[in-house]
């Protein structure tokens, strides 16, 4: 690896500060490092600006905690550039480097001693009266929930168009392995290895006893309708993209969500098995 981007959550402390160690250190080496601007985005928040990062970038050193690797993964999931997460705060899955270890990680990323994973992605569809109306990846999840009151939505779930689940609760998680970690493991989902392929089903809060999970094969697609409530009032939810980009949902409307053609490569410094992360995690 030659050329670097970097992309810091100023948000958080001391990440304005190592970016620009990280682009120092690089280029006494003899590489390219951009910084980005760090301006945040009006539209959709964040920090991730696709024209900005050159084609011939070879990897993506994100500044943060998980949250802000994700969303710089959505936005530039068409680049197939790969991500280092360092984390600038607590102990995360995503990002494997923390503070103390950047040096050590800058090196290793140009002597070559690294691995690439590949992690499965989602992605989601909205359909209206009129047709598709907005389309959006995700690498945790997608979470179909309640917008504006507290009130119970009912869903038709579908599994490749076969009715599964009649569902009433606070909504439902649809996540990739990557996710299993996050809210999906909150609502009492499974914990899944994240280079496997499977898309996990996660009931919120729902309003009867059937509250399992359950996991399906990376070639399912799942289908969320929106039904009206009993007193027969039009219902409005969301679906909300790894806890960022946000589609509305009326009654009679529906979300799809299949596979992803696109993977998000995470780099890998270490020979800590996911085990040994899952096991310092569930201590603290």
């Amino acid at each position: 690896m030659k050329y670097f981007y970097v992309i810091a959550n100023r948000t958080r402390e001391g990440a304005a500060a190592a970016a620009g160690f990280i682009r120092d250190y690089l280029q006494k080496l003899g590489m390219v490092c951009v910084v980005d601007t760090g301006t945040p985005k009006p539209d959709r928040g964040g920090y991730t600006y696709r024209e900005q990062v050159s084609p011939e970038v070879d990897c993506i050193i994100v500044l943060g905690g998980d949250g802000t690797l994700l969303q710089a993964a959505v936005d530039l999931a068409e680049l197939d550039i790969p991500f280092l997460g360092i984390n600038m705060g607590t102990l995360g899955f995503l990002t494997e480097v923390g503070r103390d270890g950047i040096e050590g990680a800058l090196q290793k990323l140009v002597d070559g001693e690294f691995s690439i994973e590949k992690r499965m992605m989602l992605l989601g569809r909205s359909y209206g009266a009129q047709g598709p109306e907005d389309e959006a990846r995700a690498l945790n999840d997608i979470v179909i929930t309640r917008k504006g009151s507290l009130q119970i939505i009912n869903l038709n779930i579908y599994v490749n168009s076969q009715l599964l689940h009649q569902f009433h609760g606070d909504g439902v998680i649809v996540a990739t392995p990557t996710g299993s970690t996050g809210y999906s493991l909150s609502a009492g989902g499974p914990i899944v290895e994240p280079q496997a392929e499977m898309i996990l089903l996660t009931p919120i809060c729902p309003h009867s006893m059937q509250n399992r999970s359950i996991v399906l094969s990376s070639r399912d697609k799942v289908t969320v309708e929106i039904e009206s409530s009993r007193e027969g009032e039009v219902q409005e939810v969301e679906a909300i993209f790894d806890g960022c980009h946000k589609a509305a949902l009326r009654t009679g409307e529906r979300i799809e969500i299949r596979k992803s053609q696109k993977t998000t490569g995470i780099v890998k410094l270490s020979q800590v098995s996911f085990l040994e992360v899952l096991h310092r995690k569930l201590s603290k």
